[in-house]
């Protein structure tokens, strides 16, 4: 198809939990639409979607994927996106950019914590959706029961399309209450069949369900049908497509996409219920800011409005270049053209412009208002940025993604590599905004931080594959803190003489501690002369050299009060270097008399579990140290504790949560503050701090 207008397209996002089925569903919808001559497999590794080597032998989606087909003379864009808690993330951008959503509940497990989550995201962004119960013919399949679960958990009317005709094993075919038909297998294909006599009360229990929840939403369709007339095909699927669009309710599809059944009624039911474009742009128009004027300003998805692309994804590599995804949203992309980045204020060069069929790439002069579309070689173009016109610049809002939970030092494996690594991470960096890597100046690591151990162990297979460079990863040193508990006073001095000139410095100081989280204060109380003005800064330079080690366990002191208050100095001997020593001596000396205790950072954490394993989780917190500080209920009998968790104690927690809820419950956490590490911890920590240090000067 060519010279598609925004009213042509559909931008869909599939979505789900992992496992439920999206990359088997898109291969599905591909091969009915005659975009692939086969069906492949996730088990095969050679579907059009899970196209990377890491999505290959994992057997999960990690990135979002795009892949086109035409249908009906409509343009399908369909995301496959990544359902494994430590990916969704990257639904969430992808999400940004759709019109309309397919989602995914087995017809097994049902609705599950990432189903919930990007649910969430799905709301967000105002996107109106589709629900597809797949995997109906696997063992203790059961429709019903994921519709109610779906109505349940998201607070939303469910309304069956279709159903099953069978479940599990029995599982042949399903029935369209609208055209009131079946579909149905026979040798391998799906074909269509008249409603099965077993099955007629059903269909007409649920098509009856169907049509009074069109009636309702029209007083003239209602009087209609208290009439006893029946509605009309068109009457019943206008009235599906409008409460679709206003999300008044959620249209059901369901069927099994490894057997290919429901894949078609599927894009016939996309083509209904989702909007385009042009539709959303009267639901929610396209609006951003003048990044000149800060003025809002609004565009219509039709070429003759200025160009407006938003990069939603880029993809690193170290042989074509960076390779930037957009959005149109207004006028038209050209090839061999040149673009204003909006957010950076730089002009960026558009070579090649094509669409994508998962990794294969196929070139178009043109993208228009709704097109999905990519380039290469962008220089100063990221993951959120705004392409235009430069004489009519605009801003798009840009998704905000969440914190990283995870953090890991890593070094590589070969002596030297070190620049090759943070080379190789940065480009990968620019294709995941939610991996964040830095050099902790404290210990002189490198930190790779992420939304679980998963990602980071993808991220450095791709660090691998792509730029030859390998890493091992550890666990991060703890920023723990030193500090002190009472009021002390003392006195440094250093005095050298060894013929010619000498050292002489002299100091008295008085420490007291801060309320915690009050960092350091100096205060210079010296009356007179007894320490010339010049030789104070001196003093408080050699103290703050010495709080960066600390005494306990060379950890950095916090949350102190230094008072210098006396000393004396020699009019010949005495010297800057002599008095920065003589305020180290002082510090150290005066801390061992103000009882020093080590601190530890806590964190302030979210937990979301399942009613079934909130007590384990609760207990597992209690055995990390975690103080509980309430628990809340959430939508879909689900519950969301909060309390407050050493860092220590979280940093393999990510893992221990999947296998306490069977990979349904979810956490974040921040920073909160530090306390007073136990006494018999210290010990370990000392313990452990001078075992390093012994190893260092081996």
């Amino acid at each position: 198809m060519s010279g598609l207008n925004a009213g042509q397209i559909r931008n869909v996002a599939i979505i789900a939990h992992s496992g439920a089925g999206k990359t088997s569903l898109t291969e599905a919808m591909l091969f009915n639409a005659g975009v692939i001559d086969r069906v492949g497999s996730v088990e095969g590794g050679n579907t059009t979607t899970d196209c990377e080597p890491e999505e290959i032998s994992r057997k999960i989606s990690v990135v979002s994927a795009v892949a086109y087909c035409d249908w009906k003379n409509t343009r399908f864009n369909l995301i496959d996106t990544p359902g494994f808690i430590n990916f969704i993330e990257d639904t969430r951008g992808s999400l940004r950019v759709s019109d309309g959503a397919v989602v995914i509940v087995s017809a097994i497990s049902g609705v599950k914590a990432e189903t919930e989550k990007i649910w969430k995201y799905a709301c967000e962004f105002e996107v109106p959706r589709v629900v597809f119960v797949n995997k109906l013919d696997k063992e203790a399949a059961n429709f019903y029961m994921a519709v109610g679960e779906l109505e349940k958990s998201f607070e939303s009317e469910a309304v069956p399309l279709y159903i099953p005709i069978g479940e599990g094993e029995g599982f042949t075919g399903i029935i369209d209450l609208v055209a009131m038909k079946a579909y149905v297998v026979k040798d391998g294909k799906t074909v269509e069949s008249d409603v099965p006599s077993s099955m007629q009360d059903k269909a007409a229990e649920y098509r009856k369900k169907l049509v009074e929840k069109i009636a309702e939403s029209d007083d003239s369709l209602l009087e209609k049908y208290l009439e006893g007339t029946e509605l009309s095909k068109e009457e019943i699927m206008k009235g599906v497509r409008e409460a679709s669009l206003t999300r008044r309710f959620i249209p059901v599809i369901c069927g099994s996409a490894t057997l290919n059944v429901g894949a078609s009624q599927l894009l016939d039911s996309a083509l209904l219920c989702l909007p385009s474009p042009e539709d959303m742009s009267r639901i929610s128009p396209v609006r951003g800011k003048n990044p000149k004027d800060g003025k809002e300003i609004e565009r219509k998805p039709v070429e003759t409005d200025p160009l407006t692309a938003y990069v939603f994804k880029t993809v690193a590599d170290p042989y074509s270049g960076k390779m930037s995804i957009f959005r149109v949203y207004s006028g038209i992309l050209k090839a061999d053209s040149t673009v204003l980045n909006s957010e950076t204020g730089s002009k960026e060069r558009i070579g090649q412009v094509f669409y994508l069929q998962g990794k294969k790439h196929v070139p178009t002069q043109t993208a228009g208002p709704g097109e999905i579309a990519a380039v290469v070689k962008l220089k100063d173009t990221n993951v959120g940025d705004t392409l235009c016109e430069e004489h009519h610049p605009i801003v798009l809002q840009r998704v905000k993604f969440a914190e990283p939970l995870i953090s890991y030092a890593i070094a590589p494996k070969t002596k030297g590599d070190e620049e090759k690594v943070s080379v190789g991470l940065h480009r990968i960096l620019e294709e995941d905004p939610t991996l964040h890597f830095t050099r902790d100046e404290e210990s002189k690591e490198m930190i790779l931080s992420g939304m679980g151990q998963v990602h980071l162990e993808v991220s450095l297979e791709k660090l691998k594959r792509k730029f030859g460079v390998e890493v091992a990863m550890k666990t991060p040193k703890i920023p723990y803190r030193e500090t002190i508990r009472v009021f002390a006073k003392g006195q440094g001095r250093y005095k050298k003489q060894s013929g010619g000139r000498g050292q002489y410095g002299d100091c008295w100081i008085e420490m007291e501690p801060l309320p915690r989280g009050g960092g350091y204060e100096f205060t210079d109380r010296i009356v007179g002369g007894v320490i010339p003005h010049q030789y104070r800064p001196a003093v408080e330079k050699g103290i703050v050299e010495a709080m960066h080690e600390g005494v306990i366990a060379g950890y950095q002191m916090v949350d102190v009060k230094v008072t210098l208050y006396d000393g004396t100095y020699h009019s010949v001997d005495s010297s800057e270097m002599a008095f920065k020593i003589a305020g180290s001596m002082a510090f150290k000396k005066v801390v061992q008399d103000a009882r020093p205790v080590l601190l530890e950072p806590i964190m302030k954490v979210e937990v979301t579990t399942p009613e079934d394993t909130l007590g384990s989780v609760i207990g597992d917190l209690n055995t990390r140290r975690g103080k509980v500080q309430g628990v809340e209920p959430q939508a879909g009998g689900n519950q969301k504790i909060n309390a407050l968790v050493p860092m220590a104690e979280m940093l393999t927690y990510a893992n221990q949560l999947q296998s306490i809820t069977s990979g349904r419950g979810l956490y974040s956490m921040e920073s909160s503050h530090y306390e007073e590490v136990p006494s018999h911890i210290t010990q370990k920590i000392i313990a452990e701090r001078q075992k390093i240090k012994a190893e260092e000067h081996q």
